[in-house]
């Protein structure tokens, strides 16, 4: 796809907008993004890191800034119940590609219950959804993901793998190459080092550092992986 015609080429601070003393500001990953902005790739890229290093905050706020719903849906969506979601999105500026699709979808883990609700409350006049509540909880991600993700468009996602299986994390991998080769753009903030394994994918790694590039053998995350199955006693010795 020509860098030109991605849906979002650069994230940066709206006019008028610095870095300041206030959450998330001062979240070193917010922080970076508003002072320096943030170029993004083409294809799929993840933002990984620890617990509250601020990837999700990231890939909420650009995603509620291209215009999708913070409760998770498509462009089309308005699901609201309780806001949660930071004010990040209203300091925050894209830049899109010129003739760059609009469509897009944002899938965020911990309001999909909701979501599903919503659907069913909303249907379609053009398909006919399965009832996503009777489905476990990984059959549903799954079959949305798969259902849903076709157009070309932005794709942003919150920890997708909270409710999968490693099977099906690899069957979600396959769904993101499939996006990107068809054109898409995909932003996901993960845990998983199967999810970030995708071949060709830009992985961002976020922290007390900010953001930086690294490759997936690099990843803290991938280092203590290995580690603790290589030797589970070590790590288990201090919790049990």
């Amino acid at each position: 796809m020509p860098f030109a015609s991605q849906p979002v080429r650069r994230v940066a601070a709206a006019e008028g907008i610095r870095a300041s003393g206030r959450w998330p500001h001062t979240i070193p990953a917010v922080r970076q993004l508003l002072t320096d902005g943030l170029d993004l790739e083409p294809g799929v890229t993840f933002l990984v890191g620890e617990n509250g290093a601020g990837k999700s905050t990231l890939v909420e706020a650009i995603a509620v800034a291209f215009g999708l719903s913070p409760e998770g849906g498509s462009t089309g969506a308005r699901l609201t119940t309780r806001a949660t979601e930071s004010s990040l999105a209203d300091d925050l500026q894209l830049t899109r590609g010129v003739g760059a699709k609009r469509a897009g979808f944002f899938l965020r883990a911990e309001t999909m219950h909701g979501f599903y609700t919503y659907l069913e409350q909303n249907p379609s006049h053009v398909r006919q959804d399965p009832v996503f509540h009777e489905l476990s909880h990984g059959e549903s991600f799954l079959t949305l993901i798969s259902d849903r993700f076709t157009r070309q468009g932005f794709y942003c996602l919150d920890e997708p793998e909270s409710a999968l299986s490693f099977s099906s994390s690899l069957a979600v991998v396959g769904v993101l190459n499939r996006l990107a080769e068809s054109g898409s753009q995909v932003l996901c903030a993960t845990h998983s080092p199967v999810i970030a394994a995708l071949p060709g994918a830009t992985i961002l790694e976020v922290g007390d550092w900010g953001i930086r590039r690294t490759p997936w053998e690099d990843l803290q995350l991938v280092q203590n992986w290995k580690a603790y199955l290589q030797a589970p006693d070590r790590y288990l010795r201090h919790v049990l």
